[in-house]
Parts: C-alpha cells; structure tokens; sequence
C-alpha cells in the first residue's frame, strides 16, 4: 500500500493553532489528480499542497494546490506554509524557493531567526492586479447578512479583482465586519446570474483604518465557509488599494480570522513596475503535526 509523508503547519501566525492550518504532501509523486482532490477534501483544510519535482531543474518545485472541491491557480498561505515545510528540509537557495503553479511562478523568501529556525516566509504574487466585473450591493449584502448600507462604495464598489486567483474585494463599515454571515442560497443566486464569474465566488470582506485593515473572507460555494487568513486577496487589496490611492509603493497589516478564534496577521506591499502592480504578502509559520497518508 503507497504512503505519502505530510507535514501540516499554522500561517500568518506565530503560535500553534492560530493562523490557517495547511497540509503539504512533501513528495506527490505517483499520485493522480482524484488522489489529490481525494485528500485534500479529507484533510478538509482551506487548502493542501502537494509538491512535486520541477519541470525546470532551476527551480525549487512543482506546487499544486487543492481546496475542498477543487484546484487553485495560486493561493497566499499554502505558498507560505509550503516553503517553510521545504526550507526546514534544506530545500531553500540562499533563503529562496521558486515554486511552478497554474498561476505562474512564485518566488518565495523564508525568514530564520538568530538560531536559524524558518519562522515565516514572503511570496511574490504571479501576476500583476488586474481588475473585472463589479458586482450589485445589494447582492452582495444579501449573500453576507448585511443591508446595502453596510456596503462602502467611496473607493470603489464590490469588485472582482486578483494578483493569481480571483477575489470580490467589498469595503464594509467597521461594525458591520464581525455582523457578516454566508447565506448560500444567496451566493448561488448572485453566481447564477453572472455567468462571468465561472462559479467562483470568493468575497472578501475588509475594514480599512489607515494602514491597518480587517478582514473577512466566504467562499461557501467552494466548501470554505470562512477562511482564517487569505494571503493571496490580502495582496490584491493591497495593489488595489494602491492603484486608487496613487503612488509607487504602498505596506499594510491585515488582521483576519479573529471572529473564529484563529487570529492570523499577514504584512503586505504593492509596487507600482512596468507590468502594472505587484503585491506581497508574508507572515509567520508554525509545525504542527507530522503524518502519513495510506493510499
């Protein structure tokens, strides 16, 4: 009978069992696609990762990324999560990882302490912000328990955006944030109707206080009722957030899942460049358990 060695790990924390727990398959070799779906949706996860060789010897690893009910062409913590799993094997260059996903490739830098432990990482996102669809408050509101009054629309209104994965970015009022809860009848009635959305519909909450944000963020759709941190819509609000505000560069700290007692924080920047706007987002990372999955 096959086993397959996993390690999981809390990110965007610095503490066991805050943050967003992550599984890693270190070694996905022999595994076919339904075997990947098949465990990530049994270690039931936002996401688990499965690594797998390079298809160019230059870089450090395959990546792909499975949530509950599907591949992601790129996400935040599982990139985090993943190299610090692979640093602490001695898989890092000069405290490097170039990771192959759908999305494109993702650069990673781990972060060590004075005693060279891996205690965090900092990814790049594959692309730069790009924008779509703007989606009707009031649906909206409806699919998170709000009134269309709750929904902010000074900046910008509920909008799809991504930096590798697609996201609808909604600014709430600062009480309204803790109030908001998934109605999925709702989110599959906002999705019928906008066919232009391919059934992704991933809503990120967020609160903006200078250059502290609060988020929140539902996915019921995708089997994540709620996420604990969310690096890689953490970076597209902050390459939106810049590309409304102007300048060439922009830093914030976001603090999510704290409604679900898994307070997680992820440091973010967005850079203006030649291509259009990039972002980063990093944070702590944490072992937690070590196991092997029979197959």
């Amino acid at each position: 009978m096959p086993t397959y060695a996993y390690e999981t790990v809390d990110v965007f924390t610095d503490r066991r069992f805050g943050g967003n727990p992550l599984a890693v398959f270190t070694d996905a070799r022999g595994m076919s696609d339904g075997e990947m779906q098949a465990l990530a949706a049994e270690m039931n996860y936002s996401e688990t990762t499965f690594v797998l060789p390079p298809e160019d010897p230059a870089h450090t690893a395959r990546v792909r990324i499975f949530h509950r009910t599907g591949e992601m062409p790129f996400a935040g913590h599982p990139n985090v999560g993943t190299a610090c799993v692979l640093a602490r094997h001695g898989r890092d260059k000069d405290g490097v990882l170039l990771f192959e996903e759908l999305a494109g490739l993702v650069e990673v830098k781990v972060e060590r302490d004075g005693a060279d432990n891996v205690t965090g990482a900092t990814i790049a996102a594959p692309q730069p912000l790009s924008t779509g669809i703007e989606l009707p408050v009031d649906g909206i509101a409806s699919c998170v328990g709000l009134a269309p009054a709750d929904i902010i629309v000074a900046a910008h209104r509920p909008i799809q955006a991504s930096v590798g994965v697609k996201f609808v970015l909604v600014e709430v009022k600062a009480e309204a944030l803790a109030r908001a809860l998934p109605d999925i009848s709702a989110y599959r009635v906002l999705e019928a109707a906008h066919p232009v959305l391919q059934g992704r519909l991933s809503l990120f909450l967020y609160v903006r206080e200078g250059g502290k944000i609060r988020a929140r963020m539902f996915a019921p759709l995708a089997g994540t009722w709620e996420d604990p941190a969310t690096g890689s819509a953490s970076a597209t609000v902050a390459a939106l957030l810049l590309s409304l505000e102007g300048g060439d560069s922009a830093s914030f700290e976001l603090t999510q899942g704290v409604e679900m007692g898994r307070p997680s924080l992820l440091k973010l920047t967005a850079q203006r460049g030649a291509d259009g706007i990039r972002a980063t987002v990093g944070g702590g990372c944490v072992p937690v358990f070590r196991g092997e999955a029979l197959l």
